[in-house]
């Protein structure tokens, strides 16, 4: 499987959060919830004064831009550049460069460090914290990139429901 990288898409200006809720709505129309993992406008807080008021707002960091952490390949490539406002992807002529660690880290957006789990599908675990802290479950699915384990809870007379819980949140049973 491919690595996800973050690219950087240029869109008309204003339509930032458009585009953003676009390629959001395609993703799960397409079931591309593996390939393209995160659409986000990076925003920051800025004091504002009008009137001889201060004010603190959210402003885009980059006007016109926003960024995408995705697989690269023909699907994503074209599903992200033919979305309604994006004008292209940033890079050399029509090819995509992915943003390095040293361009994101001033951008909030950090590399986590991958989370080593210790258990695998089929384990029985327990959620550690939470909502459903001692609950007890079968890992049914593990997601490495948003770093989730799906796990099968019995509720309602012994029917099977799938909950997401953090890596973080849960512990293997022996």
């Amino acid at each position: 499987m491919s690595e996800a990288n973050w690219y950087v898409v240029h869109t008309y200006s204003g339509y930032e959060n458009k585009v953003k809720a676009n390629i959001e709505k395609t993703i799960i129309n397409r079931n591309l919830q593996d390939q393209i993992l995160e659409v986000t406008v990076p925003m920051q807080d800025v004091v504002e004064v009008k009137n001889g008021s201060k004010k603190q707002v959210a402003k885009k960091m980059f006007p016109g831009y926003v960024l995408i952490n995705m697989i690269m390949n023909d699907d994503t490539w074209y599903v992200v550049r033919n979305t309604r406002g994006v004008t292209g992807f940033v890079g050399p002529g029509s090819k995509p460069v992915p943003l390095t660690e040293e361009e994101m880290k001033p951008l909030g957006i950090s590399f986590e460090k991958k989370v080593v789990i210790d258990f695998e599908v089929g384990d029985t675990v327990m959620v550690t914290s939470g909502a459903w802290e001692s609950t007890v479950g079968k890992v049914k699915r593990i997601d490495e990139h948003k770093q989730i384990v799906t796990i099968g809870v019995e509720m309602f007379a012994g029917r099977e429901t799938p909950v997401e819980i953090s890596f973080t949140d849960v512990k293997k049973l022996d």
